[in-house]
């Protein structure tokens, strides 16, 4: 008959992980998730942000191109008002106050994009840029 010794009994005893290893696997998955998911929303907001800028400029330098050709801003009419053109719409595009000589243009933000810290972003004739948050950061 075989003997058997101790290192072999203790090996078959330690199988799997103890509820207290589990408990601090899941504490330390649930902490970097809630400095992990935060940080992931930020940087979807700024990416939306972002093409409601670019969508901004392009509206600016179709309406420079009428107003080269039909020497007015009065009559302009933005082709899109949405930000992205497709999908949902986070920011809402609106021309403002457009006169012979002037306008201004706004993307305001929409669903949980109102959340973002630069809000309201603007730009007018002149290329003036501004936000509801710090422009420097927001622009």
């Amino acid at each position: 008959m075989l003997k058997m010794t101790g290192r072999f009994r203790r090996s078959q005893r330690v199988a799997g992980f103890t509820l207290i290893e589990l408990m601090i696997v899941v504490a330390v998955v649930a902490i970097l998730a809630a400095i992990a998911f935060p940080s992931y929303q930020e940087y979807v907001r700024k990416s939306r942000r972002a093409q409601a800028k670019a969508d901004l400029v392009e509206l600016t330098q179709q309406a420079e191109r009428w107003h080269t050709v039909n020497n007015t801003y009065a009559t302009f009419v933005p082709p899109f008002t949405n930000s992205p053109r497709q999908g949902t719409a986070w920011y809402q595009l609106q021309l403002v106050n457009p006169s012979q000589s002037s306008y201004s243009l706004t993307a305001t933000p929409q669903g949980s994009q109102e959340k973002d810290s630069c809000g309201l972003l603007s730009i007018n004739q002149a290329n003036v840029k501004d936000s509801d948050g710090p422009t420097a950061d927001c622009w």
